[in-house]
């Protein structure tokens, strides 16, 4: 089991690694090729857009042997990363366009994959654990690899970029032909479990996968609605240089590195819904305290809100793994993973265009709904013995 774990940490390592990096480069690279900020900006929704088409994927992993999907589809990825040697100039854009559509789709596939196959690799009771040290993974390579990209394509351009990119899924894959499956493979699903109905099913089903599923989406949701707020703040408010956003972005990335490395034990102990609900609100604190007239508040708030915001992933995560039905795993990891970032692609232009009331009311607004929808969302209490009821002892 360690080393199962240990592959799937170095996995999120190289594929965080690859992804972060690219991620950027592809918009600084259309931004020098054709001088507009409009289409740099539409690589992210290049990126982001295929999640919605996450319960139609998913069916393929309920369908295929996992591992050898997986596997593929990083194989894909490398092959559809190296076309990007092709351009030359602005004639050339529509292919990173193109790249940056199949990376979102190996996304999805990749990231349903992965949470399909971990229950097949580890035990019940590591899978929160390795769930946190993944998510500490890709976030510390989101502190590392826009910066190790960013050098790198200054110093020998995109396709240096590209190379180093296709590299990591190739390692990937190698990764995943190392991991060992002991557990008994899941079934395919039949006739009956078949269509897009089937994951929806199950998600909304069972509370147990429901509730941390609609906490992370609440809160996936407003950090994406709170991002223009955020800047707002610091360049309107208090009045702080453009370059501060990176120290907001290095303490929220410390605080997800910290929040991921003691998620696991705090789900073995509360379980996922408990657990969801103290990662909304750790969120919602993080944004009020960014609402503070004081550089070091705001600062503090990012951290708490990068350790609630991971909170609340993992557990939505851990839920799918622990509750759903081993024949539709996939189905129901991958329409998960579109109900907690889809709502990005909503929340994001809502929040650019709340921040013309100012950068405090959409930080307000999301601590409310998050608040909310922990205290609507929040685990029952247990019930407590009637006082007045006769107290019954059975001897022997």
């Amino acid at each position: 089991m360690r080393r199962n774990a240990g592959l799937f940490v170095a996995i999120s390592l190289l594929s965080g690694f690859g992804s972060s990096a690219m991620s950027l480069v592809a918009g600084i690279w259309i931004l020098d090729l054709t001088g507009s900020t409009g289409l740099a900006a539409l690589v992210g929704l290049c990126v982001y857009a295929p999640v919605l088409a996450g319960p139609w994927l998913g069916g393929l992993l309920d369908r295929a042997p996992r591992r050898a999907l997986v596997i593929a589809v990083n194989l894909l990825l490398a092959a559809a990363l190296l076309a990007l040697l092709a351009v030359r100039g602005p004639g050339q854009t529509w292919v990173i366009f193109a790249v940056s559509c199949a990376y979102g789709v190996s996304y999805v596939l990749i990231d349903a994959g992965e949470t399909a196959l971990l229950p097949s690799a580890l035990s019940p009771t590591d899978l929160g654990d390795v769930n946190g040290w993944r998510s500490s993974a890709q976030e510390g390579m989101k502190l590392v690899a826009p910066l190790a990209g960013a050098g790198l394509y200054a110093w020998h351009g995109g396709h240096a970029v590209a190379v180093l990119s296709a590299a990591m899924p190739l390692l990937v894959a190698v990764l995943y032909l190392a991991v060992r499956l002991n557990r008994t493979p899941p079934e395919r699903p039949t006739r009956r479990h078949r269509g897009l109905r089937a994951g929806l099913a199950v998600l909304l089903g069972q509370r147990t996968i429901r509730v941390p599923v609609v906490l992370a989406a609440v809160s996936i949701a407003m950090s994406g609605f709170t991002t223009a707020a955020v800047y707002a703040v610091v360049v309107t408010e208090l009045r702080l240089p453009t370059t501060f956003l990176g120290v907001l972005a290095s303490a929220q990335g410390a605080g997800s590195i910290l929040g991921g490395l003691v998620v696991g034990r705090l789900l073995t102990r509360r379980g996922p819904v408990a657990v969801g609900v103290a990662g909304a609100v750790l969120f919602a604190v993080g944004c009020l305290a960014r609402c503070l007239p004081w550089w070091p508040a705001t600062v503090a708030g990012a951290a708490v809100a990068g350790i609630g915001l991971p909170w609340t992933l993992v557990a939505a995560v851990t839920a799918v793994q622990t509750h759903s039905p081993a024949a539709l795993l996939g189905r129901v990891a991958a329409t998960a993973n579109t109900a907690m970032f889809g709502p990005l692609v909503l929340a994001i232009p809502l929040g650019s265009a709340a921040v013309h009331f100012g950068g405090r009311p959409p930080l307000i607004a999301a601590a409310v709904l998050c608040l909310t929808a922990a205290a609507t969302l929040r685990p029952p209490r247990p019930r407590q013995p009637d006082a007045s009821a006769p107290l019954v002892i059975v001897g022997s």
